[in-house]
């Protein structure tokens, strides 16, 4: 191995079509495209990461094998990167803890519990659906799982838990560890659904920041909407 790749901590390298360019441990891929390449929650990894890179740089997590651990999948957290237009870069490090290894069955109740409200929201106005987003004793709160909504400029429609910061923007919120999480379900939903990970208050938990996975799905060209499952409340 070169000076790139230091044990857990190596780069890898991709082209805007999502082409993997570099990665040391498996060689063999290079020249194969990634971009439906999902981790075990089914969060697409190389999906995400480009859409940083169209930014410019950024943090996101995923869950990946981790060299230095004989192949142990564990959750990483990755910078990327933008060197130009035809390339960008990542490398990340591999949090402590327990891989938050989700059930298919848990994935699919969160992705149920958005779809129907996603069809509430489709089948009455929208102020209709945004009250019975809001309401913490409504349909769609249920413990520590509720319903939250932005539209696509980032302004914040639904938070049960923190009425106060309904109207406010939030594009530019960060999680404790940098990642930009209104502006990574946007990207997601932007695709029309899929997952992400960041940490978040938990209303069960006095509001400690714990890690969760979210499912997103967008309502309309207006507004989307979310929902997620705390690890390891599940």
């Amino acid at each position: 191995m070169g000076k790139f790749a230091r044990g857990e901590l190596y780069i890898v390298a991709y082209d805007f079509n999502g082409t993997r360019l570099a990665y040391p441990y498996e060689p063999e891929t290079i020249g194969e495209n990634a971009l439906n390449v999902t981790d075990p929650n089914g969060v697409a990894k190389v999906r995400n990461m480009r859409e940083l890179a169209k930014r410019g740089s950024g943090f996101t997590y995923y869950i990946w094998p981790t060299p230095s651990n004989s192949g142990a999948e564990e959750l990483k957290l990755t910078y990327v990167l933008t060197v130009d237009e035809g390339l960008w870069l990542g490398a990340g490090v591999y949090l402590p803890g327990q891989a938050p290894l989700f059930s298919k069955e848990a994935r699919e109740n969160l992705t149920a519990f958005v779809e129907r409200a996603r069809d509430f929201a489709l089948n009455n106005t929208k102020d209709v659906a945004l009250k019975a987003f809001n309401d913490k004793n409504g349909e769609f709160v249920r413990g520590d799982r509720y319903i939250y909504a932005d539209d696509f400029e980032g302004n914040t429609l639904v938070l049960p838990f923190q009425p106060e910061l309904i109207g406010t923007n939030r594009f530019e919120l960060q999680d404790p560890n940098g990642v930009y999480l209104v502006q990574a379900f946007l990207d997601v939903a932007r695709r029309g659904s899929g997952f992400v990970y960041y940490l978040y208050p938990d209303p069960a938990e006095n509001m400690t920041p714990k890690l969760k996975l979210c499912y997103v799905t967008k309502v309309n060209d207006e507004w989307v909407l979310a929902s997620g499952i705390y690890w390891p409340d599940v």
